[in-house]
């Protein structure tokens, strides 16, 4: 799942505790977690669509009577790419994707800042962390907030802050520096916690299908991956990369891996069953950053977001996978993504010249930070930008090229409210 964070800043806050505060534990001790006295119902979402309703709001989260935008910290996907979370310096704001309207708005008065807004699904349950130069909370704790009550209902601390939370229906995975933990989310035991190469980005993605979870995180080396899948026990490490891995997405249902490196040019689509490399594509020649990968629900397609302002979407060849999911190409699809005209003689002139090309674009800002994922209605995509841009774009399977801009909104702009 894709996410967009502002760089971390030192929390001024002196209430807070930092992490080398905590002396009642020891260095190498697991997180502390504690559920708030006042609350003894289990953690166990729900999924009632009441999530939706705007709440009155409680007391410690007054609005601000600030007229300008606010300053975005955060922005994420929801696990099936119908909903956006945005995390502001003043609270967080959720987002319907299609039809795109505000759904709901928390606005804190005392700091605020949310640098990390986890949604699950629709539910009533969210993962917050503080963030931006005054905090709601400490970065080294993920506050489990129930929006039925309008408040936190449990919380977990660590030594070193929090760079990115994942949910499932059944698992809050924690990601830390240099480290990832995964509780049960009922009652918030601790069943697994895994070591990772430093890993400032938080990178990390969950299956998110009705089976076994599957785990993907950095490996302990250099372009590495570690994939877990927990029904067979099995832990799979993939050299995906030379370089440093900066990205990468999982199929819905956790078969399929797309990663990504900092030199930003090719993207890899391994299986992580095996750790088999089932097909290449070229986002470009030059060097780019990647900010976010994501793949169709049908895992037929895959889209692309870099710093060079442009989106990409490729055509994927991979068949089989879990039962229930059609992978195979109808009249409409296209067979082939594009190539370069050279690759006749492929085997004379260096690999660029044989690389499968994105079948459509679409060009934004360059230099601004997106992250992009596929829309509900057929063929389209949704694009977030961190300065608070919206874009839904259509592609066409058959011709490809450039993309027909559907909408847009700046879903920042204080008239923008409900």
């Amino acid at each position: 799942m894709a996410t967009l964070s502002a760089s971390p800043s030192p929390n001024p806050n002196p209430n807070f505790r930092s992490p080398t505060d905590q002396t009642d534990h020891d260095p190498e001790s697991l997180p502390h977690m504690e559920l708030h006295p006042s609350s003894d119902q289990d953690l166990t979402p729900n999924s009632n669509s009441n999530f939706h309703a705007v709440l009155p709001t409680p007391p410690e989260a007054i609005a601000p009577a600030a007229a300008a935008a606010p300053s975005l910290l955060h922005i994420s996907f929801n696990q099936d790419h119908g909903c956006f979370a945005a995390g502001i310096d003043h609270g967080f704001r959720i987002y319907n994707c299609d039809p795109f309207r505000e759904i709901f708005r928390r606005d804190f008065d005392r700091g605020g800042g949310i640098g990390v807004v986890e949604m699950l699904f629709r539910c009533n349950i969210l993962a917050l962390v503080g963030g931006g130069p005054d905090p709601q909370y400490p970065p080294n704790k993920v506050m489990i907030w129930d929006d039925h009550q309008s408040r936190c209902i449990g919380e977990l601390s660590f030594r070193s802050e929090v760079r990115s939370v994942r949910l499932r229906r059944d698992r809050i995975v924690v990601v830390l520096e240099q480290k990832i933990f995964v509780y049960n989310f009922a009652d918030l035991k601790l069943l697994h916690q895994i070591e990772t190469i430093a890993n400032p980005k938080g990178l990390c993605a969950v299956s998110q299908g009705a089976g076994s979870l599957v785990l993907v995180c950095p490996g302990l080396q250099k372009g590495q991956v570690r994939v877990e899948h927990y029904a067979s026990k099995r832990t799979k490490f993939i050299m995906a990369h030379d370089s440093r891995i900066v990205c990468f997405a999982l199929s819905q249902d956790g078969q399929l891996l797309a990663t990504a490196s900092s030199k930003g040019t090719l993207v890899r689509i391994f299986n992580t069953v095996d750790g088999s490399l089932l097909q290449e594509v070229r986002r470009g020649a030059d060097r780019a950053e990647i900010y976010s990968l994501a793949f169709s629900s049908n895992a037929q397609w895959l889209a692309v977001s870099s710093d060079k302002g442009t989106v990409h979407v490729f055509s994927l060849k991979i068949h089989g996978g879990s039962p229930g999911i059609d992978r195979s190409q109808s009249a409409s699809d296209p067979v082939t993504s594009p190539h370069s005209s050279l690759s006749f003689i492929k085997g004379v002139l260096p690999k660029y010249f044989s690389s499968e090309w994105s079948v459509a674009q679409f060009r934004l800002v360059e230099g601004s930070q997106y992250i992009v994922a596929f829309g509900h209605q057929k063929n389209t995509v949704v694009i977030l930008g961190i300065d608070g841009s919206f874009y839904r774009c259509q592609f066409d399977p058959v011709n490809g090229g450039e993309m027909t801009q559907l909408e847009y909104h700046n879903f920042l702009k204080p008239e923008a409210a409900f």
